[in-house]
């Protein structure tokens, strides 16, 4: 059982402290213990994406803080206190774009562009993982609403390439957060038109995917190999995709390779059975529910 406070029970003190926190974010010399002190409450206060987003001058030093760290990426010279206060920062901003009343107006001004300078890091250090993964998980909460306007907003940015990038070169929390994030693309209709439209997109997209199955043979992670199975299973509900992939599905996927790993995953397993019949099946596949 939790032991975290609910959100009713945060009292008035507390309270105060979250506004008085907020002002603090606009004053250089409180802003590190601000971030600190609010990025610990974020899950307690249920208004708190709204007072973020509404106090004036407080998104201004939220970007601040991450565009002055630019800096140190290029020679990669990022510490890991400057990581862990740029964490901060990007914790509260998925706070922003977790909260249905201020998600709009987080895309409408483009906030997300700022994050993909953190996302075209190859830096494999602690301090630039942390940066790529917590950056990782602000769009990871966008995708996971699945709301149209995210991934219309994603799909007119470079999203896609970065998160094939780090699939195929970052650390295994990386890797399965930006396989998450592709996978929720693709279950959009607009997503999977979008990465299916050109052959160049999707023998790209199928390529890295490749590359991860025979990575994951190697070493299994149960939880990889569930979003792969998925972006594979989606992809082969276009119909292009599906007679490309009869021709470049990796044969892991079709023996015993990963029979363990199945057997604990009924769903991932049910995911590879019905991606199998469907690359088997000429007609039109019956996708499953998403």
């Amino acid at each position: 059982m939790s032991t975290s406070p609910s959100p009713a029970l945060v009292s008035s003190v507390d309270r105060d402290k979250i506004h008085q926190w907020i002002g603090e974010l606009c004053v250089p010399d409180t802003r590190e213990n601000a971030l600190y002190e609010l990025s610990k409450k974020r899950e307690v206060v249920p208004e708190l994406a709204p007072l973020l987003w509404h106090s004036f001058g407080t998104v201004a030093a939220l970007l601040h803080e991450i565009t002055d760290i630019y800096a140190a990426m290029v020679p990669p010279t990022l510490t890991a206190h400057q990581s862990n206060r740029v964490c901060n920062a990007l914790a509260l901003l998925q706070c922003v774009a977790s909260h249905p009343d201020t998600r709009s107006a987080f895309l409408q001004a483009h906030v997300p562009l700022f994050l993909y300078p953190f996302l075209n890091t190859v830096s494999k250090t602690r301090p630039f993982e942390y940066l790529r993964l917590t950056s990782l998980g602000v769009i990871g909460a966008l995708v996971k609403t699945d709301e149209q306007e995210v991934i219309t907003f994603l799909l007119t940015t470079e999203i896609i390439p970065l998160c094939l990038r780090i699939m195929e070169n970052g650390s295994e929390l990386s890797k399965t957060v930006a396989t998450f994030i592709l996978q929720r693309i693709l279950l959009d209709d607009s997503g999977l038109s979008y990465i299916c439209q050109t052959y160049d997109r999707f023998s790209h997209v199928a390529m890295i995917l490749g590359k991860m199955v025979l990575a994951l043979a190697k070493d299994p992670s149960a939880r990889q190999l569930k979003h792969v199975v998925r972006c594979y299973l989606r992809l082969s509900d276009n119909p292009r995709a599906r007679e490309a992939l009869r021709q470049c599905l990796p044969d892991q996927l079709r023996d015993a390779t990963f029979s363990a790993c199945l057997e604990e995953d009924k769903s991932t397993k049910h995911w590879l059975e019905q991606l199998i019949k469907n690359l088997e099946n000429p007609q039109q596949p019956t996708s499953p529910a998403q």
